[in-house]
């Protein structure tokens, strides 16, 4: 039997903070990671520019890149295809992008490929599978430890050797909410990926699109893009005060308006409140603790909200701060 090799957690905290070995800094680092979207969404064309990009240490939109040997899997392209891309791309590109357009499955040969391949090009730091379904056998097998298995072999290779593995995938065709949601197959996919980009709201005759980023070293972000002969342009990168307003109930938004408008400070019962903004879709309950829950967001937007006991109950306080 292997014994268990362990830390103590007092050592664990002292030891200098290792930071994300980025690729494309702020959107790509070392590990396994998805770029998701619909057939035909460009996924291939965004993919292909991200490898041209930190092939020659260009930046990637607005985002730095930092060079290095980039292996691109076309599994489902011929050279001929994948030259025609390349035209349309770049007049010159650098030696240091390599194409494969064949390679074995991962329950098979491609992990020994991969390491072969990285033996030979040390500074390999970037490898795309395109896509992710070619690099995969159908299997008999339940179907979450399918896709986990897969998905953690190259998340080992990436690990072992500090890559980033960025696999493309497709979304399915029912829509969520939660863009995350959409990827197609089980939550063994995105369960082992330390990072997935979702394409969304592709606007087909506008070329315009959504990719929303999340991940274990990556903050939550948001990207409207659009794609102009080919390439992916970056329009703008949605705020993090428009990101944190989605994330806050619709009643706390709406004391947010009613405070604005107010030349005066408010000051009364939950109930007085919740009947004055003629709230219908929540209890005065939940209401009570969206207030507590967003009390920073309301802080952080010029509205100060206490709360206070009283011998007639409990009165909360809402008061302008921005002058």
């Amino acid at each position: 039997m292997r014994k268990l090799e362990t830390v103590d957690a007092q050592w664990l905290i002292q030891q200098p903070f290792t930071r994300p070995s980025w690729v494309i800094d702020d959107l790509l680092t070392a590990g396994l990671s998805l770029l998701v979207g619909s057939p035909k969404s460009g996924k291939s064309w965004m993919a292909l520019k991200m490898a041209l990009c930190v092939s020659t240490g260009t930046p990637f939109w607005d985002l730095e890149t930092h060079e290095c040997d980039v292996l691109y899997l076309c599994l489902e392209d011929t050279k001929s295809r994948v030259q025609q891309r390349l035209w349309k791309l770049t007049d010159e590109a650098s030696p240091r992008l390599h194409i494969a357009t064949a390679a074995d499955k991962i329950t098979g040969d491609l992990i020994p490929q991969l390491q072969d391949f990285a033996k030979g090009h040390p500074d390999t730091r970037m490898v795309i599978v395109d896509t992710l379904q070619m690099a995969r056998k159908a299997s008999g097998d339940n179907a979450y430890a399918a896709d986990y298995s897969d998905m953690n072999a190259l998340k080992r290779f990436a690990d072992e050797r500090g890559i980033a593995v960025l696999c493309i995938h497709h979304s399915r065709k029912m829509g969520d909410s939660d863009v995350f949601n959409t990827v197609s197959g089980t939550n063994g996919i995105t369960g082992a990926a330390d990072c997935t980009m979702v394409l969304s709201n592709l606007n087909r005759s506008a070329h315009r699109a959504t990719l929303s980023v999340t991940g274990r070293d990556v903050e939550f972000q948001e990207y409207k893009i659009r794609m102009n002969d080919c390439v992916w342009e970056l329009i703008e990168k949605t705020s993090r005060e428009e990101l944190e307003e989605r994330e806050v109930p619709d009643d706390v938004l709406r004391v947010l308006d009613f405070m604005m408008t107010r030349p005066i400070d408010w000051q009364g019962t939950t109930t007085d409140l919740y009947t004055q903004l003629g709230l219908e879709t929540v209890s005065v309950p939940a209401f009570g603790k969206h207030l507590a829950q967003n009390r920073d967001f309301l802080k952080d937007r010029g509205i100060a909200f206490e709360r206070t006991r009283t011998r007639e109950g409990s009165i909360i306080s809402l008061r302008r701060t921005d002058g």
